[in-house]
């Protein structure tokens, strides 16, 4: 029976309406509609209490109904390339295990307040979109590991960013940064980073490798190129004074 189903995947299809009967199939833990033609999502996809994941990428959504606030059991929501959507409803904050959110390409000018408000947010895209700046608050989503940014206008970063400490992913590729705050030399546990295609204002030029190897691995625009940088804007400032925002940095004696 269809009341017993546990995943349904639909592509390519050019399905434009989500039937309201899907709120019938309460044991399903996987929905997955990308790749149509789907315009609205109906309010009855809240009866799916046992919904892990929702994916609904390259659509043609233009808003995202509150009633998702009621999948309680939802981990990984999908909204990526529809186009059309610029917030989120702030009852999505009360989606506790949600843990995974792919945003990208979409109309968003700002981080929407319900995501600040998702402690156990682990994984965010929101690059492609118009976003111009980043909130004070973003240091509110204090598990977040990956954050991508890229394609946006962001022109300045906050200095709050530095007290995330479980970031170890952040991509800023292609937006309107001028520059890299000092705080950020603090980020000890960023792994990757990438600030290519940025208008930054200082020149820094990577020491030269040892080897092809070496080459090969150095991130032109990553980790090492960040620390460069702010080595240098310190230089230029002509002093070495770090944000009061940030931790001081931990020392591990040998």
């Amino acid at each position: 029976k269809l009341v017993h189903l546990q995943e349904w995947q639909l592509h390519r299809t050019s399905l434009q309406k989500i039937p309201q009967f899907v709120g019938r199939f309460h044991n399903l833990v996987v929905l997955d509609l990308s790749r149509n033609s789907i315009e609205s999502v109906p309010k009855e996809i809240g009866q799916l209490t046992s919904l892990q994941e929702l994916l609904l990428s390259y659509n043609r959504i233009k808003s995202v109904p509150k009633e998702i606030s009621n999948c309680i059991s939802l981990e990984r929501l999908e909204l990526a390339v529809n186009r059309s959507i610029c917030d989120l409803p702030p009852q999505l904050s009360d989606l506790k295990k949600l843990s995974h959110i792919d945003l990208c390409m979409n109309q968003f000018t700002t981080i929407p307040s319900a995501l600040l408000n998702m402690p156990n947010l682990e994984w965010l895209d929101m690059g492609g979109n118009k976003l111009q700046e980043l909130p004070d608050a973003i240091d509110r989503m204090e598990n977040l590991h990956t954050l991508w940014l890229q394609r946006n206008e962001i022109n300045s970063l906050p200095e709050t960013i530095a007290n995330m400490k479980n970031l170890s992913t952040l991509v800023l590729s292609n937006n309107r940064l001028k520059d890299i705050p000092v705080c950020m030399k603090h980020m000890t546990n960023l792994r990757f980073v990438n600030f290519r295609d940025n208008p930054l204002e200082l020149e820094v030029t990577l020491p030269p490798c040892e080897n092809t190897e070496e080459e090969e691995q150095q991130e032109m625009f990553g980790i090492e190129f960040m620390h460069m940088y702010i080595q240098e804007s310190l230089k230029k400032a002509g002093n070495l004074e770090s944000c009061p925002s940030a931790a001081s940095p931990i020392i591990n004696a040998n």
